[in-house]
């Protein structure tokens, strides 16, 4: 079942005299498809739970519209929607046996007895609990009970199954095995499933695709790891990751990134963007330990777990008590040391704009085009194919939309190439440009040495088509 969220929001009205009103969830779209897990993640108040509500019925939407496949179920009736919800309490009946709590959803849609009590054990045998059908809930474990809870949701045969902070109640361990069994479950039945949680790295660990909320509003849709490796703003990158992210009070001056008055970013930063006051966020992973480093940290502590070194340290610019910086534990530090010095990997830096927080990124491609016949053309070559009229258009594609490929539909002249490994990003001219450089970044990709030319293809997804007169987005 896909699952099409348009303009979804909901406001509550505040029942004080001249409160204002909340704002739960704002103007969400969302597309989430057929048989996917997909996490809604945030802070408590951020509209969560308000929208998995509105997803099963049980809340009105203030406007938009809810589309199950193709069928608008934004006014529809909790009972006829066919979605399956386990509470974040599980809800089970205390005077009724396993089996009876399994039951009950069958019992009261009038299903007979004898295929209740198979579609019951059915369910049972799949979340593993098929021994415990006598059992009351009090006679179960906190994770027991959890697997009735979602056998009951199952039974029903749902289309959509909705999980509403499944496992807050559970022991770290519990946690992680219970996780597991989530994902062993979706995948087995197909179900198109929503989940919702708090926890980043419950949410990282079973879901296919991640939607970060905050006061209501996405703040990115994604992959768990490619948000993880490429955050839109500095409250998505601080709320991934364990240990967090490292956030420095910084500056862009003449090209080169500052935090304090060391220069710490690589050369592939120079020239990017105008000098301005940043917040420098580095992953803990992101610090290379070298004695003759750009970056210097005052060392509180180390700590040693398996196969990690953890250095515990602190810098005059951070934003947070400590930094936190994750290098290989055979690395040999010197003893006693108060401080240290790193080089920063620069895939793993991040630069946010300091008043709005959001992310800095290099400037969007832009070609001047055409569509004729069905097919995108930049000059004379055929980029992408396209179902929108003949007509001039702006083609826009971010530098990782490239696709190095000797082959490709695109030829560009190349300038330089900066960087290196998963920052290497070839800087490239084309007659077709309105802008003086096309930037392709194109990561760890071997390139032929001293290529005057190179093609390349442009990843569907990454490319937008505007009209030339109106410069309004094709839909």
């Amino acid at each position: 079942m896909r699952i099409s969220i348009q303009h979804l929001t909901k406001i509550f009205p505040n029942r004080n005299k001249g409160g204002k009103a909340v704002h739960a969830v704002e103007d969400m779209n969302i597309e989430i498809p057929s048989g996917g897990l997909v996490g809604l993640l945030g802070p408590s108040g951020c509209g969560k739970s308000t929208t998995l509500f509105m997803l099963s019925g049980l809340e009105s939407p203030s406007s938009g519209r809810i589309l199950f496949d193709d069928q608008d179920v934004t006014t529809l009736a909790a009972e006829k929607r066919g979605v399956g919800l386990v509470f974040q309490n599980y809800a089970l009946y205390p005077h009724m046996t396993v089996e009876q709590n399994i039951r009950f959803p069958l019992d009261n849609m009038r299903i007979k007895r004898e295929e209740g009590n198979a579609r019951a054990l059915d369910a049972a045998r799949l979340v593993q609990i098929e021994d415990l059908m006598a059992r009351k809930p009090h006679e179960l474990s906190g994770g027991q009970q959890q697997r009735v809870a979602i056998a009951r949701a199952l039974v029903k045969m749902p289309n959509v199954l909705l999980l509403d902070e499944p496992l807050s109640n559970l022991d770290a361990r519990l946690r992680l095995q219970t996780r597991e069994e989530i994902k062993r479950i979706q995948r087995t039945t197909g179900i198109t499933t929503v989940f919702v949680t708090h926890d980043q790295e419950e949410a990282m660990s079973i879901c296919d695709t991640m939607v970060v909320m905050k006061l209501g509003m996405v703040q990115q849709v994604g992959a768990p790891q490619d948000i993880y490796d490429d955050p839109n703003n500095l409250f998505v990158a601080n709320f991934l990751g364990t240990p967090p992210i490292n956030i420095f009070k910084g500056k862009i001056e003449n090209g080169k990134v500052y935090i304090g008055e060391e220069a710490v970013a690589d050369a592939a930063w120079e020239t990017a963007f105008d000098n301005q006051d940043v917040f420098v966020g580095i992953r803990p992973e992101g610090f290379v330990y070298n004695e003759e480093g750009a970056f210097t940290l005052n060392v509180d502590h180390i700590e040693v777990m398996g196969r990690d070194k953890s250095i515990v340290a602190t810098h005059e610019c951070s934003t947070k008590p400590i930094a936190r910086c994750i290098i290989d534990s055979d690395v040999r530090l010197p003893a006693d040391a108060t401080q240290l010095k790193f080089n920063i990997k620069p895939y793993k830096l991040f630069l946010f704009n300091a008043e709005t927080e959001d992310r800095l990124r290099y400037p969007v491609n832009v070609f001047k085009g055409k569509i004729e016949g069905g097919k995108v053309y930049i000059g004379g070559e055929a980029v992408a194919e396209t179902a929108f009229a003949d007509k001039e258009v702006y083609i826009c594609a971010a530098p990782e939309a490239f696709t190095y490929d000797a082959n490709g539909a695109l030829a560009l002249r190349v300038d330089h190439i900066e960087g290196e490994g998963k920052d290497k990003c070839v800087i490239c001219a084309h007659e077709s440009s309105a802008k003086p450089a096309v930037r392709c970044a194109v990561g760890g990709v071997d390139l032929p040495e001293d290529a005057g030319e190179l093609k390349f293809n442009i990843k569907p997804e990454k490319l937008f088509l505007y009209d030339a007169e109106t410069e309004e987005r094709l839909r």
